[in-house]
């Protein structure tokens, strides 16, 4: 571990009391607003700060980050904790991501500090990995480092690349083609591909001279408030005008419909999955060489992922029968469901991913967090397993030729690294391996389990340094999400050490509500039983304290998004179990969130009030509604953008309102974006300084004295 120096002036915790700052947070006057559900009238004092247009609220907002920004950079340490988020974070090793093998070129979307956006770049040689060039860079684009790439889709012979990319962190995607050798632009662009609703895709003809692609309404197609809505599929033929493109399929999707596309190995099928929502409900059309689309599996057949294989059939991940899931083989030319053959039957084990090659399914394996990869033979026999080692996990399968593949492998103390994967599940490493500054060999990792009032054992994974005494001294960061039947898995995350080596503990819970132990884990806690997911998260915060790794007063929550609604929840119904919360993007107010675009998507993942029964479990944990004047309230920080199309600022904005309101004499602070979104596109010094931004918040609100660290 590196060296500590303490700081000439270090900040105690009794400077967290709010005339620390000049001044105080603008006040954010009542305005109570009367909504009734079900017979039940619910007042909203709030309800007018989800007018971002408002000059009232604009001067609110400026008012407020203005303020944050005081309180923030009023803190000696900032300046020093700015800097060792750079140094852990930009490492001159090259970092790759979404890698796709294709017409014998591995692509890959790179990530190298110090330039702002990841570019993509192509290995001439897949199967070597060398000859690597760089097909589209945003960097220079756009030299402000606001244009970000959301997704590219090489043709099937590697020639060509389709390429969607967004400014400002609004997931408004345009599709460019470039050529892979040269790099040139051609004619053809489409806009409205992508969104922070339903995302977007492509998918190639096997002669590359045309793609499938997914379209949002143009502006005079449907009402103004509907066009981040109703996505369908089109096709466009290249060196034609984009409006010369004709529609395909999905008149008949839901509002809420998220489509993904594919493109079958040997290019004769194309494939299209349709989301209902984000609740995990999905329905499988396919196009044969002579054919339209034809639906095989709609969303009550509960099949929940498809993978084109390259043995004339379609792999499918379905969890009928199966919350643990299993897979099943179709072919292509009988897409019937009812012949559908089982090739890798339900385990003990979770499956997390998996991808079919020439004569094997290899299988990524969740237990519990931690994962294994497993080999089956295409009739059912399960061939080899690897498991993780130390808690770790396999990600990102990559097909390469035969029963090749890569995969990617990391771990709490690991960087990513990818690896070749033979048939005989031996890893072979390759120089596609990151190297990062962070070194977290003085570290040790624990699995805990915290028991809940109704007896579910729910994983905590946590990081500390060797020898760290537990005698609830040390500060301490729960990390959570548990939403949508997504698992918090073992990950690098080079700036967690600017927490624990200043003798902090990280931890990360796999509550309900995720998918830790497969589908029954994740309806335990969505809809209206949300709830479940923030006593879970209340539970593993005081099994920390039970066995002293820490104290309340010693104690922050963490979560974005979903996970900002779970820690919002946490500090209204158990306020007592932490002292500080960190809230990124967060929904706050459940009841009003359906109303804004990609809220209606998220229906069915957190609920509607238009069912009674889901609005009255919805009532019963909404953060916002459970503020309550005279608690006393963990210091609070709550980050958005402005561009953020996916949670709508103005959560952000009622919560800290109410909060400020309450009475609670901790701060509550809210900090503010004028030039992101969600996350995605954020480039990389705005980033340095969020994270900057946070870990300052986080050692004032626990009394950490911050020591500068000497490399």
């Amino acid at each position: 571990m590196p060296r500590l120096q303490t700081l000439s002036v270090v900040i105690p915790c009794m400077i967290l009391a709010p005339l620390a700052v000049a001044g105080s947070p603008p006040t954010a006057p009542k305005r109570p607003v009367s909504n009734t559900y079900w017979g039940v009238e619910v007042v909203d004092e709030y309800q007018y700060l989800e007018n971002l247009t408002d000059p009232v609220v604009s001067r609110w907002v400026e008012g407020q980050n203005a303020y944050t920004r005081g309180w923030l950079d009023s803190r000696p340490e900032r300046p020093a904790i700015l800097r060792r988020v750079v140094a852990l974070t930009h490492s001159p090793s090259p970092d790759y991501f979404s890698l796709t093998y294709q017409g014998g070129k591995l692509f890959a979307i790179k990530r190298m500090p110090p330039k702002e956006q990841s570019f993509l770049v192509v290995f001439g040689d897949g199967e070597r990995l060398t000859g690597e060039w760089t097909i589209v860079d945003p960097n220079t684009i756009d030299p402000t480092g606001s244009t970000s790439i959301d997704f590219y889709v090489p043709s099937q012979d590697g020639r060509l690349v389709a390429v969607s990319m967004s400014t400002g962190g609004t997931e408004q995607g345009t599709v460019s083609v470039y050529e892979v050798a040269s790099g040139r632009k051609l004619s053809d662009t489409i806009t409205r591909v992508n969104g922070g609703t339903a995302g977007g895709d492509v998918a190639w003809t096997g002669d590359g001279k045309g793609f499938y692609y997914t379209r949002y309404p143009h502006p005079g197609e449907r009402p103004d408030e509907d066009l981040f809505f109703y996505q369908q599929i089109y096709f466009h033929r290249l060196g034609t005008p984009a409006a010369a493109d004709t529609y395909v399929l999905g008149k008949d999707f839901p509002r809420i419909a998220e489509i993904e596309l594919a493109t079958s190995g040997d290019a004769r099928y194309v494939l299209a999955q349709v989301s209902n929502g984000d609740g995990g409900e999905y329905a499988y059309y396919l196009k044969g060489p002579d054919s339209g689309f034809r639906k095989f599996a709609d969303f009550a057949d509960r099949i929940i992922h498809a993978q084109m294989g390259v043995d004339d059939a379609v792999y499918l991940l379905s969890r009928r029968d199966a919350p643990r899931k299993k897979i099943l083989r179709l072919p292509y030319e009988t897409p019937d469901l009812a012949r559908a053959t089982v090739v890798v039957p339900q385990s003990e084990a979770v499956i997390r991913s998996y991808i079919p090659t020439a004569s094997r399914v290899y299988v990524v394996q969740l237990l519990g967090g931690p994962t294994q990869l497993a080999a089956y033979h295409l009739d059912g026999r399960r061939g080899r397993t690897l498991p993780t080692g130390e808690v770790s996990t396999f990600s990102r399968l990559v097909r390469l030729e035969g029963d090749e593949i890569l995969v990617s492998r990391q771990g709490y103390r690991t960087p990513p690294a990818y690896y070749r994967v033979s048939e005989a599940l031996r890893l072979k490493a390759t120089p596609l391996a990151y190297v990062s500054p962070a070194d977290f060999s003085g570290c040790e990792v624990r699995r805990e389990h915290a028991v809940t009032d109704d007896g579910a054992r729910i994983p905590i994974s946590i990081v500390m340094r060797k020898g760290t005494k537990l005698d609830g001294s040390a500060p301490l960061l729960l990390y959570g999400y548990g939403s949508y039947g997504y698992t918090l898995s073992p990950a690098f995350v080079a700036h967690r050490l600017v927490f624990i080596e200043q003798g902090g503990i990280y931890a990360v819970a796999n509550i309900r509500g995720g998918g830790a132990y497969g589908d029954d884990w994740h309806r335990a806690a969505n809809l209206g039983n949300k709830k479940v997911s923030i006593d879970d998260l209340a539970a593993c915060a005081r099994y920390l304290v039970t066995r002293k790794f820490t104290t309340p007063k010693r104690l922050a929550i963490q979560g974005g998004s979903a996970g900002g609604l779970l820690v919002y929840g946490v500090m209204v119904h158990h306020p007592e179990v932490a002292a500080a919360v960190l809230a990124h993007v967060g929904f706050a107010d459940v009841l009003r969130s359906e109303l804004s675009p990609n809220g209606e998507f998220n229906t069915t993942e957190f609920g509607t009030v238009t069912d009674e029964t889901q609005f009255r479990g919805m009532y019963a944990y909404s953060p916002y509604h459970h503020v309550s004047d005279g608690v006393v309230y963990p210091t609070v920080m709550a980050t958005t953008g402005m561009n953020d199309p996916r949670v709508e600022p103005w959560h952000s904005f009622k919560m800290v309102a109410r909060l400020q309101a309450s009475g609670t004499p901790n701060p509550v602070l809210l900090r503010v974006s004028y030039s992101t979104g969600h996350g995605r596109g954020t480039g990389l010094s705005q980033r340095d300084q969020q994270l900057a931004d946070s870990y300052t918040f986080l050692f004032a609100a626990l009394g950490v004295e911050y020591e500068q660290v000497v490399p």
